[in-house]
């Protein structure tokens, strides 16, 4: 866990806190294996992440591996580790992830290479493998980005090609062997490189022609010249983390996630997920109920997500969500469908989606023009498309978001008027519809990837994005439209890397030397560091944006994706011949190369192993105004002390949900539990009085409530007491009287500290000026207390109002900071109703 001297002067500190509920912390002298699972982006978003949630489980299960998690620290905590000479360390444990015997990073996107080395670096490890020791961890990638893995080849050690929840488990069997052999790194990476789905770059020879190309993949066993990706035939049986982690803050996807199906055969040219995922394989609607139970249980989230490539084209799709619907509205769980197809958009499913709170409508086209999108292979007509954003208008729903790509193949000025006027007919098609309607376009960059149909095509520069954007900016503009774009340079540098090959290596590293970093965020990317480090290594960036000859031996070549390079040459082909290649999961196989239709094969969902849920009888509730409420009593404590107040709700929202407790909830579009909280707490500030009040639904009684939440609250938050409370009684911020604060006094204090207390304490008013959002503000700090003594190393304060930790600086005479990290202790509250007291 960070020192708590320092953690309070990060941004997010809960980042880095560790602890979570569902998190997993073994003990390391009884495993043989530990795995440190790092994303290479911020907690928020590496949280949200499903992949390595599922690995986490994978791993954990198993008893002698030992799996614990990091993330790229945010530039202020990286100042900071280094500023302290303190390595990158895991949450769980808080080992240095230089102990670890496996780091294994997920690749989701090309700009996430600069945060890889970083982690590295900051990890006291040589960024290059040919650098580290035979005593470092195996450094691993995995994830889309491994399909191409080139420009990182230098820095680690092996790759996973595919589907990692078998693989991952065959590659810690390896590293456990040669670990009891006492074999040579050497002698690890053969082992490696005999498992299916496992890429060793070192085993690769790469040369390049005079203009840059390359000539050879040569590999040193020439029984193995290529690696073949890894497939998990049957996504129904395979594990999936049904206690899932549950952040103390709030994530990108906050909620439950449950993958419905992996893969996706609609066969959209330019979709590099499409190919490199398939065949398509659901989970079986019943997997996925028990699932998601589970999931609730266990975490107390209010949403869940239903996730695929293309969730509407789910097989059972309609059963699911009406038997979702039917179980969990009176739970008001909310059920988001995050990628629906213009096409799957059948009646019946919209009319379960109806139900759905309403948080965004999301259709991608993709093209403007019906010419386009048969290029692509996006089979989307615009009648089709203009009748789903009206029934979602008259469904509720009161903004959809368009999503478009320019620079695709053949594009013409024909094709982006195409996608103004269809953008216009999506909003007037909402006119009429009661709220009215709102429409946002959102445009990206295409960017030709590998093992894709378009791989070979040429992606459009800086300066012709910039013009495509502004065209369509004014354009959109006449017609009332809001555009949103993706910054042309963050795309060029994608498209790099995104083709690029081992070369690159020497830019990547240039570039994490010079401060590149988090280059996917805007606030953070720093192209100009970009530009001179593709200087320094005599590399022309543009030169990776060229189209590719179909004879060309491309930088991943040696990487079997499954799907055959003639057949998506003959893609190719017939996106520029405008012809369409039908979706294989029902109709005829379009002889990609990858189903052996024995043990890799489409396997889809079976509705009817499902059935729509049986109508219960409402339960009757008691009037709740005539329920008395519950007040608790709570701790805040230990790494709880470095959550904010929202961060602290959140936490006790979840845990009633777990607790099963019958909370009422407000009126209105979006519902919220009606649990009551007192004045927030400064961040850093520890409490054993926290008022909480409750309102039910039906009655329940104090000690069940304690009993219950206790077993669902994390390491610092207790329920100390609770109580019947009047239902009109005083919420908890207004029945308090007075709370007490204990502050540990600095070594360094001075001996007036008692004549200034008794001083403050005779004065009538006592003014003091507090910096909030760069303004002086004066107040008058007199009216918050009622008592101020000494006792030895301790300074109590009994206070009315106000911050205790702007008083304890005050009194101190220090820095607002430097006392947040005494570690002030709220011990005790008195309430009106009779003088109570919570201690």
């Amino acid at each position: 866990m960070t020192n708590k001297s320092s953690i309070y002067e990060l941004s997010r500190p809960a980042r880095y806190l560790g602890g979570e509920r569902g998190s997993v912390c073994k003990d390391w002298t009884q495993v043989d294996v530990t795995f440190a699972l790092a994303f290479p982006d911020v907690y928020e978003v590496g949280m949200s992440h499903i992949g390595s949630a599922i690995l986490y489980r994978v791993l954990n299960d198993t008893p002698w591996i030992a799996a614990e998690r990091a993330y790229t620290p945010w530039p202020d905590r990286e100042v900071q580790l280094r500023n302290d000479g303190e390595k990158l360390a895991s949450l769980e444990s808080g080992r240095d992830l230089a102990d670890f015997d496996i780091i294994g990073f997920s690749l989701q996107y090309e700009l996430c290479y600069s945060n890889v080395l970083m982690m590295l670096d900051l990890s006291g490890l040589p960024m290059r493998s040919s650098e580290r020791s035979e005593q470092a961890p195996l450094i691993i990638v995995g994830g889309p980005c491994a399909f191409n893995p080139e420009p990182l080849a230098d820095f680690f050690d092996c790759a996973v090609i595919g589907d990692g929840e078998e693989v991952v488990l065959e590659l810690c069997a390896a590293v456990r062997a040669c670990k009891a052999a006492g074999e040579s790194r050497a002698t690890l990476l053969k082992r490696l490189a005999a498992i299916e789905g496992l890429y060793v770059p070192s085993h690769f020879t790469v040369t390049y022609l005079a203009d840059g190309r390359v000539a050879t993949i040569t590999a040193n066993d020439p029984q193995q010249p290529k690696v073949r990706r890894r497939v998990l035939a049957d996504l129904d049986s395979a594990p999936y983390p049904e206690q899932p982690i549950v952040p103390f803050l709030q994530t990108i996807h906050d909620r439950v996630a449950i993958e419905v199906a992996r893969g996706c055969t609609r066969g959209c040219r330019f979709c590099q997920a499409g190919y490199i995922y398939r065949p398509v394989r659901e989970r079986q609607p019943d997997t996925v109920r028990k699932l998601i139970d589970q999931l609730l249980r266990h975490s107390g989230h209010d949403e869940v997500s239903l996730l695929s490539l293309s969730t509407g084209d789910y097989s059972a799709i309609e059963t699911l969500m009406q038997n979702l619907m039917g179980c969990y509205a009176d739970q008001r769980v909310a059920i988001s469908l995050p990628s629906l197809r213009v096409g799957s958009l059948t009646p019946a499913l919209m009319n379960e989606i109806k139900k759905v709170r309403k948080t965004g409508f999301t259709l991608a086209p993709e093209a403007g023009s019906e010419r386009l999108r048969q290029v692509i292979n996006k089979g989307i007509r615009e009648e089709d498309l203009v009748d789903s954003a009206r029934a979602a208008f008259e469904l509720g729903w009161r903004v959809i978001k368009l999503y478009f790509m320019i620079g695709l193949p053949t594009e013409t000025d024909a094709d982006l008027a195409a996608l103004v006027d269809l953008s216009a007919r999506v909003k007037t098609a909402g006119r009429s519809t009661q709220g009215g309607a709102d429409v946002n376009v959102s445009v990206s960059t295409f960017v030709p990837k590998a093992h894709t149909p378009f791989q070979w095509d040429a992606q459009i520069g800086i300066e012709e994005t910039l013009a495509r954007q502004r065209h369509l900016r004014d354009a959109l503009k006449k017609k009332r439209l809001r555009l949103k774009w993706h910054e042309a340079e963050l795309s060029f540098l994608e498209g790099v890397f995104a083709r690029g090959d081992r070369r690159l290596g020497d830019v990547l590293e240039e570039a994490v030397k010079r401060g590149c970093r988090f280059d996917g965020w805007r606030e953070h990317f720093r192209w100009d560091l970009w530009q001179e480090a593709f200087a320094a290594a005599n590399l022309d960036p543009s030169w990776y944006l060229r189209q590719r000859l179909a004879e060309e031996t491309l930088p991943w070549d040696h990487i079997d994706a499954g799907v055959t390079k003639e057949f998506l040459l003959r893609e190719r082909q017939a996106g520029l011949l405008g012809e369409a290649t039908p979706d294989c999961r029902n109709g005829q196989c379009s002889d990609c190369g990858l189903c052996d239709f024995d043990t890799v094969r489409p396997r889809l969902a079976d509705s009817h192993r499902l059935k729509a849920p049986v109508a219960q009888p409402e339960a009757m509730l008691a009037e709740p105004e005539l329920l008395p409420k519950i007040r608790l009593t709570m701790t805040k404590t230990g790494r709880t002390a470095s959550l904010s107040h929202l961060e602290y709700m959140t936490l006790i929202h979840r845990a009633v949900r777990r607790a099963g407790l019958p909370i009422k909830y407000s009126a209105g579009f979006h519902p919220a539990p009606r649990i009551s909280f007192g004045d927030a707490l400064p961040l850093g500030v520890a409490s054993d009085a926290e008022l909480i009040d409750l309102e039910l639904t039906l009655p329940c009684q104090p000690q069940e409530a304690f009993e219950r939440l206790n077993q669902e609250l994390p390491d610092g938050v207790r329920v100390l007491k609770a109580e019947s409370w009047p239902r009109k009684g005083e919420s908890p911020a207004n029945s308090i009287l007075a709370a007490t604060f204990k502050v540990p006094l600095p070594e360094d204090t001075d001996d007036g500290l008692e004549d200034r207390l008794k001083d403050f304490l005779e004065q009538s008013t006592v003014i003091a000026t507090r910096t909030k959002k760069q303004r002086a503000i004066e107040l008058d700090l007199r009216p918050w207390v009622l008592d101020l003594k000494r006792e030895g190393s301790i300074l109590w304060m009994k206070m009315h109002s106000g911050s205790p930790l702007f008083l304890a600086a005050y009194l101190l005479e220090k820095d607002v900071e430097l006392v947040r990290a005494l570690g002030i202790y709220k011990t005790a509250v008195e309430m009106k109703d009779a003088g109570i007291q919570a201690d």
